[in-house]
């Protein structure tokens, strides 16, 4: 029998040999149902989770269909009792239900125990209504608990498929080009996009409406919310993650839809229009002037009867704004993400609140198919000089990721790569502002930080689109929601500890496809020898489950290779 790549053990946890040659089709299998935890060269670590589980069968696998995908490829088998455990979480999605039944609003379960034993938590019975339900096997839930019931039965073991409908909203007619209004080319949706749309859409059914669609960065996710927009035709909600991020949403509507300047208002520190389609900041939200102050933006969500809210970038949802969603639950909901992964622990709240996974697009697919860039990832590990890894040492955990982190040999290390890639458009991307101001003075490059006014950001931007700016250094203010189309080169010099979404985003900014060979280049800089090391592996986790693979090189070992590639013959001399 031929040897398979995974090894399914009784505590959920599936070890997979990465260098076997099934190993990329057991990742695909693998990554729709469970999660990434360790990845040293050689064998991965995936953790099968009841959150993992319930997202998946939302997004329509069932019970069979993960222990066939396991027994696929498991070298022993999957064990009986992981088989059944399997079945007793996937069953448990739609076990319990929110529906109408006239006016009320109520929670049933066909299973009589499990409803017992629900009625019965003292956590939930403040979300009771006081008089019964009009039929057996239901609890009256209160209009206004709607969502808390949710977040409670979750934390509980018990997800709610949500049936109860939604509000119509205010009707906005909107319709998709069929030119770009910009430059008059031809505009319609990508396949995968219009299958995302419909993921949440699901035919206007009670089924759809809410959930979360997870796509690579470059897939055109601000796309697939115009096309949810288009689908509903109300007046829509949309908040994002900077101002950047609002003018870009802007743009793409007046470029895609048939919406005029007239229906789309920016709601933010300068002006707060409300208008059929709203386009806000989770910061603007989130803004008071102290601590004990209400959240007076708040009211935003109450200020136009919405038809849709979309959460662009949904992993940053901050808490506050998960209260106010939980108050929301009979508006359509839709989050936007290249990545499920909160480094908050919070993916359950989104689940509840927003929605379950409907649909996840596996990066590697859309980079077969050409949507989106290959890219070559490569950790290039830098030594530190004897001076500062004296004082390295002699320092506390957060003061040694600063100084591994802001390495001045790093330096050297990027302006060697530049030179690698002379002429193509590159992203130097750090989190140390002392370090990035030093690049920038080094490099004659621009650099964008939090403190950049926003005209000045978007004229760097544009200028950088326009290959007028070769090189742009950005502090972690580029993390999130940027358009540069043209980035075929990223390095990073630093970075938060081992945040994983943050490195997915920044692989994200060099995503989009290239003109030429469709190939970009995604470099992280560490200091050998330091905990940047663990950190790396932790923020590489993401996208090695997402079929990346890090090349990891010593930096000496680099400049040998540079050395060979430079002495050796080009195909001129050779036919010479």
């Amino acid at each position: 029998m031929k040897e398979k790549p995974l090894i399914v053990q009784n505590d959920f946890t599936v070890l997979l040999e990465s260098r076997h040659p099934l190993a990329e089709a057991a990742r695909e299998k693998l990554a729709a149902f469970a999660d990434l935890r360790k990845s040293p060269d050689g064998l991965h670590t995936y953790r099968i989770t009841p959150l993992s589980l319930w997202n998946a069968a939302s997004a329509g696998l069932t019970a069979d269909d993960i222990v066939e995908a396991l027994s696929a490829y498991a070298k022993f088998g999957v064990p009986a009792g992981v088989v059944r455990d399997i079945r007793t979480y996937v069953n448990r999605y739609g076990l319990v239900r929110i529906e109408r039944a006239g006016k009320q609003l109520v929670l049933r379960c066909e299973d009589a125990d499990v409803l017992k034993r629900i009625a019965a938590y003292d956590a939930l019975r403040s979300f009771w209504e006081p008089s019964p339900a009009a039929e057996k096997n239901a609890i009256a839930v209160r209009l206004i608990e709607r969502g808390a019931v949710k977040q409670e039965l979750m934390r509980l073991g018990y997800p709610v498929v949500d049936l109860a409908g939604y509000q119509e909203g205010e009707p906005v007619p909107i319709a998709l080009r069929a030119t770009l209004r910009e430059s008059g080319k031809p505009f319609a949706l990508r396949d995968y996009q219009e299958e995302a749309v419909e993921a949440f859409y699901r035919g206007g059914a009670a089924s759809g409406g809410s959930g979360v669609l997870v796509l690579p960065c470059g897939a055109g996710k601000t796309v697939i919310g115009i096309g949810a927009m288009a689908r509903l035709g109300r007046a829509t909600l949309i908040l994002t993650t900077n101002s950047t991020s609002v003018k870009q949403w802007r743009a793409e509507l007046l470029d895609k839809t048939t919406l005029t300047e007239d229906e789309i208002g920016e709601y933010g520190a300068d002006r707060k229009e409300v208008r059929q389609v709203t386009i806000a900041t989770y910061q603007m939200l989130t803004h008071r002037k102290t601590k004990s102050d209400e959240f007076s933006h708040m009211k935003l969500f109450r200020e136009r009867p919405w038809g849709l809210v979309i959460y662009d970038e949904v992993h940053l949802l901050p808490a506050p704004v998960f209260r106010a969603t939980a108050d929301i639950q009979a508006t359509r909901r839709l989050g936007l993400t290249a990545t499920l992964v909160r480094e908050d622990g919070h993916e359950e709240d989104v689940f509840s609140l927003v929605g379950p996974k409907r649909l996840e697009v596996p990066w590697k697919r859309l980079e077969r198919q050409g949507w989106i860039a290959r890219v070559e990832c490569a950790e290039i590990r830098v030594p530190m000089a004897p001076e500062t890894m004296e004082a390295y040492r002699k320092s506390g955990s957060r003061e040694q990721h600063r100084i591994a982190g802001e390495n001045p040999d790093k330096l050297a290390a990027a302006k060697r790569l530049l030179a690698r890639h002379r002429g193509a458009p590159a992203l130097i991307i750090g989190q140390y502002l002392d370090q990035l101001k030093r690049l920038s003075q080094e490099l004659g490059a621009p650099l964008i930080t939090g403190e950049t006014a926003s005209a000045e950001r978007e004229r760097l931007y544009a200028a950088f689109r326009n290959k007028e700016i070769e090189v742009l250094i950005v502090s972690k203010v580029a993390n999130f929601a940027i358009d540069l189309p043209d980035a075929a080169v990223a390095i990073q010099v630093s970075g938060s500890f081992g945040s994983r979404q943050e490195e997915a985003q920044r692989l994200g900014r060099v995503l989009r496809p290239k003109s030429t060979d469709n190939t970009a280049y995604f470099y992280a800089l560490v200091s050998a020898e330091t905990k940047e090391l663990d950190f790396a592996l932790k923020r590489q986790l993401f996208l090695v489950e997402q079929g990346y693979r890090y090349r990891s090189v010593e930096w000496e070992q680099f400049l040998e290779e540079e050395r060979r590639a430079e002495a050796a013959p080009t195909e001129g001399e050779q036919a010479g």
